[in-house]
C-alpha cells in the first residue's frame, strides 16, 4: 500500500503528517518504526495523524507517535505543524482560531500566518499524580537520584511529562549521559522528557531536551513550555520568555496559576511523498 505523507518541522523538530480524516489511522508499532528510520524509511521525531474529532467541541483530532512506535500525549511543535497542514488543506483560514483534540485533551490554535501559529497549551500541572511522578506533593524543586548523582529538578505536565534541570553550561558533556538516564527514571512511571535549561536573563532561556521515545531533538515545544513554567513558578522569569533551542526560538507566555500557557512559533513544510508500507501489498 502506498501511504501519502507530508514531511514538516517546527524549528528542527521533524514530523511525518498523515491525512487520516477519511480512512483513520491503521499503522502498527513495527510499521511506525520502519517509517521513522532515517536510512530506510522517511525519518521523523514524531508521527502525526490528522483524524475526525472524537470530542464534539473540536474540529479535528491529531494522534502522536514517537519514532520508537510509542504513543505520546502532546507535542507542541507538532500541533503547530498540524495547524499549518490544515491551512494548506483548506480547513483553516489565516487569522482563524480553532479547537482541536490531542490525545491529552483539547487545545486551541490560532493561525497568525501561513507558517506562524500560536497555541493555547492549557495550564501547566505540577501535581505529581498528573505528571505522573513519584513524589509526596507538588514542589518547586525535587531531589532525584540519577546514577551516582543527585539532581534537582522541576517536574511538570504539559499534557506529557517533563523533568526540568537548570544548568550553567548546555555544552557540559555530562548531559549526554544524564539525559537518557533521567528520561527512563523509575520515578516517572511513563518515562519523561528531560530538559536542561540555561537562564540568560528573566526573558531569555536556552534549552536542550532528551525526549522519551525520540532521544535528543532539535526542538521540543512542550519542553520549552515546561522550562518556562518551572522557572516561572520559582519567580525567576517574566510572563513572556523567549526559549532558544538548537533548531530555533519559541515565545512562551504564561501569567501563572489560573491561566493557560501560550506558545508561539513557526511550522514549515519540507516535502510530500508516498511510502510503501511494509507487510502490506503494494
Amino acid at each position: 500500500m502506498q501511504l501519502h505523507f507530508s514531511k514538516m518541522h517546527g524549528i528542527g523538530n521533524d514530523f511525518v503528517v498523515l491525512d487520516c480524516r477519511r480512512d483513520g489511522f491503521a499503522l502498527d508499532e513495527a510499521q511506525i518504526r520502519a517509517l521513522a528510520d532515517r536510512h530506510t524509511g522517511v525519518g521523523f521525531d514524531q508521527l502525526l495523524s490528522v483524524e475526525p474529532p472524537r470530542d464534539a467541541s473540536c474540529a479535528f483530532y491529531y494522534g502522536i507517535w514517537n519514532g520508537d512506535g510509542s504513543p505520546s500525549g502532546q507535542c507542541g511543535n507538532g500541533v503547530r505543524c498540524v495547524a499549518a497542514w490544515l491551512h494548506r488543506a483548506g480547513a483553516l483560514a489565516l487569522g482563524d482560531s480553532v479547537r482541536i483534540q490531542s490525545p491529552s485533551g483539547p487545545v486551541t490554535v490560532r493561525l497568525l500566518g501561513a507558517n506562524e501559529v500560536a497555541v493555547d497549551m492549557g495550564e501547566p500541572r505540577f501535581e505529581p499524580a498528573r505528571i505522573p511522578f513519584a513524589a509526596e506533593a507538588a514542589a518547586d524543586r525535587h531531589d532525584i537520584r540519577v546514577g551516582e548523582d543527585t539532581l534537582q529538578i522541576g517536574a511538570v505536565s504539559m499534557g506529557n511529562p517533563h523533568a526540568v534541570m537548570v544548568v550553567d553550561d548546555l555544552d557540559d558533556p555530562a548531559l549526554a549521559r544524564l539525559g537518557p538516564l533521567l528520561s527512563h527514571h523509575e520515578r516517572f512511571a511513563q518515562g519523561v522528557n528531560a530538559g536542561f535549561v540555561q537562564q540568560r536573563d528573566r526573558g531569555h532561556l536556552r534549552l536542550r531536551v532528551h525526549e522519551r521515545g525520540a532521544g535528543w531533538t532539535q526542538a521540543c515545544g512542550t519542553g520549552a513550555c515546561a522550562a518556562m513554567a518551572v522557572l516561572h513558578q520559582r519567580g525567576e522569569v517574566d510572563d513572556r520568555v523567549q526559549v532558544e533551542l538548537p533548531g530555533g526560538t519559541l515565545q512562551i507566555d504564561w501569567s501563572g496559576p489560573g491561566h493557560t500557557l501560550w506558545m508561539t512559533g513557526p511550522a514549515a513544510f519540507v516535502f510530500e511523498g508516498d511510502w510503501t508500507v511494509p507487510g502490506r501489498p503494494a
